[in-house]
């Protein structure tokens, strides 16, 4: 493995210690502030929303400068929003914070996609996307309960100034083991723009909005659903969070595996499952060791698909892949606002707080429906031209797998 790839999840780890550590200290920080945890919730949404539309904006904004520079500063903005968080001295100044750092994060995880992918052989790009989301899976597990019980213990504050240190880390990591790979000559905005014209582009961005609202759904409304329903503890939570953060790691590497063998099967054989984990885990939900194994697995397979999607987006975006790979960054996120909205819808309509399970099965079946309709896109092209072996856009090898 290229220790460049280290340096870039080192990075993910710290971009995603500091997305979700926030959920767990919201009344903390609402306190400190004298504004309640619905208005502190406004610290989650404020950077949901940054990620959406900071991953094109900052993609545009870095054109002009080689990659690795990019990605160097992006981590510098990371740290600057994290420390401007930890010393906010009122509410706004910490939303400002959040938002600063938000920036960072589609752009980060898209420019960071086509870098690890050029470090390694064409087979073994997934693989090496796998990696590096490796840092955010992690964070998970370890970063994420760790930051919520120093924050707990030491005070939020503290939190923030740890994960702006990960940045920092990350920063030097990038910059001593992240070579300057040479950039593709004469690509233009224009020439970025043009992915979005391919058809398959577009399919595997909707796939990542329809899959991962499809995780979010559940997990948005884990808490109440696991308290109120399958009767665990409130200190319980925490830890069947964890359990979900081993099957984002665990799905992410497999997925990265067997897609760099058979991208549309992997990516089908995972959507498939998360709906049918999904429908199962409405009635699962009341029995705990049977929602305990539908965290991992909806941990697992969501997170199966993040290497293929990713790559599908870099395969079919031919020579000019950075936009869109970090447009299919803010999918992720606009996925988790969309479920997180029709969560509440459900449960709001008074279907209980296991209908968002439904929800998430019906987006996740969604997934599927597009991805089987990409396969067989992939199918027609490859009939056209035969004697190429190539796509019907001309430049990529057929991926049918």
């Amino acid at each position: 493995m290229p220790l460049a790839l280290l340096a870039l999840a080192i990075g993910a780890f710290g971009i995603g210690t500091t997305e979700f550590v926030i959920m767990g200290l919201l009344p903390e920080v609402g306190g400190d502030f004298g504004v309640s945890v619905p208005t502190a919730g406004y610290l989650v949404t404020g950077y949901a929303l940054g990620v959406v539309f900071g991953a094109p904006l900052m993609t545009v904004l870095g054109t002009r400068i080689t990659r690795k520079r990019m990605l160097m500063l992006l981590m510098g903005l990371f740290v600057v929003g994290n420390l401007l968080s930890a010393a906010a001295p009122t509410f706004g100044v910490m939303l400002a914070g959040r938002v600063v750092a938000s920036l960072a994060h589609g752009a980060f995880f898209g420019i960071g996609s086509v870098v690890a992918a050029e470090l390694v052989a064409p087979e073994k790009k997934a693989g090496a996307i796998a990696t590096m989301f490796t840092g955010l899976t992690v964070a998970n597990v370890v970063g994420v309960p760790l930051g919520t019980f120093v924050g707990q213990t030491a005070g939020w504050r503290i939190t923030f100034l740890f994960v702006a240190a990960l940045g920092l880390v990350g920063l030097a990591g990038i910059a001593k083991l992240v070579p300057d790979l040479p950039e593709p000559e004469g690509v233009r905005l224009r020439d970025e723009l043009s992915a979005f014209k391919d058809v398959q582009v577009l399919l595997a961005m909707a796939m990542t909005v329809l899959g991962f609202g499809g995780v979010f759904a559940a997990i948005t409304y884990i808490a109440p659903m696991m308290t109120h329903v399958t009767g665990y503890a409130d200190s319980s939570v925490t830890w069947l969070l964890v359990l979900f953060g081993l099957g984002m790691v665990a799905g992410n590497l497999i997925g990265g595996k067997f897609a760099d063998r058979a991208l549309m099967p992997m990516l089908c054989t995972a959507l498939g499952g998360l709906a049918l984990v999904l429908a199962l885990f409405t009635v699962g939900a009341h029995d705990k060791a049977t929602a305990a194994v539908a965290l991992f697995l909806i941990g697992a397979l969501g997170f199966a698909t993040v290497p293929p999607l990713q790559k599908r987006v870099l395969d079919h975006a031919h020579g000019a892949p950075t936009l869109a790979s970090a447009v299919n960054i803010g999918a992720f996120n606009a996925g988790n606002a969309l479920a997180a909205w029709l969560g509440g819808i459900v449960i709001g309509g008074g279907f209980g707080y296991t209908s968002p399970n439904w929800v998430g099965a019906l987006l996740a079946a969604s997934a599927l429906a597009l991805a089987v309709l990409s396969s067989s896109l992939d199918k027609r092209s490859a009939r056209r031209s035969p004697s190429s072996g190539e796509s019907a856009a001309g430049k990529q090898p057929v991926s049918v797998r």
